[in-house]
């Protein structure tokens, strides 16, 4: 990574304007927009609302903010919230 924070195959995406078709890559969204890239999004967006993670994602506001919570919940028990 360089100081775009991005990866050399997001990078590559980025500047070719070409989606990325690694399915397998945990970093994957189906989102062509964003050439299907978790980080291409974050370099395009900065940070995202609920509304836009749920539209990436394709599940509702809802169930990112359940998501959300329970995730928050985990980071308190653990203590790494601090």
């Amino acid at each position: 990574m360089r100081g775009d924070g991005l990866r050399s195959c997001a990078r590559t995406c980025l500047y070719t304007n070409k989606e990325c078709e690694n399915k397998e890559c945990r970093l994957f969204i189906d989102f062509p927009k964003e050439l299907n890239c978790v980080l291409v999004t974050i370099f395009k967006n900065g940070n995202l609302t609920l509304r836009q993670t749920a539209e990436r994602l394709g599940i509702s506001f809802a169930r990112v903010k359940q998501i959300e919570k329970k995730a928050l919940i985990k980071l308190k028990k653990s203590d790494l919230a601090d």
